[in-house]
């Protein structure tokens, strides 16, 4: 059985796609191609960090992780060549569409204070990469036994020739991405400046009167004095 985000990219969001760029053949409709999720650990850290990050990841992913090791020795990272650093799943067909619709449903609406993750993370190629700083948003790992808070990465690959395709792609695929809030066209006026600025204008007018009144009664006196 296909899993059920696959049903839907097949169903409503190639058609969709197919419509509004008028693509000649369903293969040039973009689509996603692999998810890869890496934890990268520090090499400080005791030997069983890794193993405790690579069960982790394993019980995250469904996938057993392969272990990234250190190709160059670097002394100011205090960091010898061939040493654990990490730990990594790459994702494909099935189990991909599994974790992405695990991650858009359940995983990333259990981030404090969640509004959206920004649209601007892609690679320009049409691959988006953002961050997690805590593998506890996922529902498989329990609380009580994990040793220390571990981030990852997880980078999105898509066919998309660019950005705005892959951005359009993800959207209809449900990924939360942050909208931008347009400012408000008329800003709210301050009560208290609005009352000086009409008293202002009606201390105006009443001089105004006052100039007129007094200006007419010269005219009417140079006139009877003439008489």
């Amino acid at each position: 059985m296909k899993a059920r985000l696959y049903e839907k990219y097949k169903n409503e969001v190639v058609p969709a796609l197919k419509q509004k760029h008028n693509y000649v053949n369903v293969h040039q409709v973009p689509k996603l191609e692999k998810i890869v999720v890496n934890m990268g650990i520090s090499a400080s850290l005791e030997k069983n960090a890794i193993e405790d990050a690579a069960k982790d990841l394993s019980l995250i992913t469904g996938r057993k992780p392969a272990i990234s090791k250190s190709r160059h020795s670097i002394a100011n990272f205090k960091l010898r060549e061939n040493v654990p650093i990490g730990c990594r799943v790459t994702l494909r067909k099935d189990a991909m569409y599994e974790f992405f619709d695990r991650l858009v449903a359940t995983a990333l609406p259990r981030i404090r204070d969640f509004r959206g993750l920004s649209p601007r993370k892609f690679d320009g190629r049409g691959n988006y990469t953002f961050g997690v700083a805590e593998q506890t948003i996922f529902p498989e790992i329990e609380l009580d036994k994990i040793k220390r808070t571990q981030g990852m990465d997880i980078t999105i690959v898509t066919s998309a020739p660019d950005d705005t395709q892959a951005l359009e792609l993800l959207k209809m695929m449900g990924f939360p991405f942050a909208e931008a809030k347009e400012a408000p066209k008329e800003t709210v006026k301050d009560a208290a400046a609005e009352e000086a600025k009409a008293a202002a204008k009606a201390a105006a007018r009443e001089l105004a009167k006052q100039e007129e009144a007094e200006h007419a009664a010269k005219e009417a006196a140079k006139a009877a004095a003439k008489e």
